[in-house]
């Protein structure tokens, strides 16, 4: 459910926790440790060298699904693109070996037949999104990066919209079937550490979805309005 309330730097960073919990993996990405006390959004974020506008831009957008398009006079396309590369690091580093690590633990010898046949699935689910962010970190982020910076190449055949008309739906896709595959056919006596690897699944494709929502709604929006003032 979205919100109708913005937060604001003078709002405590424990008060937009309490509001919605899962705004946490977004404090990991851009590198806020815990204990912060009473201190403010605002105090954190200078406290940890933080672009506060970068911040409230991303979490509210998170939570309301609205852009204050006037952030974008305050925010370079540099700095969102810092975040989702932080967000890769996140997802690749930390949250698929976690799922992984949970999946293996979750199996059950009496199903020799579909253990193997699910890890694969993983694996080949993370290959897909591996792909598919080794192509942003290697062509999309590097450009966005020297458009930013104005050293673009005049005679660079390249536009954010290219990676617009990028985006599918396989990796969502693959998602939905190792989830299906999980609740339809995994027969176990212990389902509970089953049941915790389909809530990481859940998690992380909202997550992955966020992830994509970022880039079209506000990372390409702010460039393609840099490209055009270069036009």
């Amino acid at each position: 459910m979205k919100l109708n309330r913005r937060f604001s730097g003078s709002d405590r960073m424990a008060d937009l926790i309490n509001r919605d919990y899962n705004i946490i993996p977004i404090l990991s990405r851009f590198g806020i440790p815990l204990g912060f006390g009473h201190q403010t959004i605002s105090e954190v974020c200078t406290r940890m060298e933080i672009n506060e506008e970068v911040f409230l831009l991303v979490v509210n957008f998170l939570l309301t699904g609205k852009i204050d398009s006037a952030t974008f006079d305050r925010v370079t396309a540099t700095q969102v693109v810092d975040f989702l590369h932080n967000s890769h690091e996140y997802f690749l580093n930390f949250k698929f070996p976690h799922i992984r690590k949970n999946l293996l633990e979750a199996f059950d010898d009496s199903n020799p037949w579909i253990n193997p046949a699910i890890l694969s699935f993983f694996d080949n689910f993370i290959e897909k999104v591996k792909t598919h962010f080794a192509n942003e970190e290697r062509t999309v982020f590097p450009y966005v990066r020297r458009l930013d910076a104005g050293e673009l190449d005049p005679s660079e055949d390249y536009s954010i919209d290219t990676f617009r008309r990028s985006h599918d739906d396989e990796i969502e896709t693959s998602l939905n079937e190792l989830k299906n595959i999980i609740m339809r056919f995994y027969v176990t006596d212990r389902p509970d550490l089953m049941y915790d690897v389909l809530v990481d699944l859940y998690n992380v494709e909202e997550d992955l979805e966020k992830h994509s929502s970022i880039e079209n709604h506000i990372l390409v929006p702010m460039v393609t309005a840099i490209e055009n003032k270069k036009l």
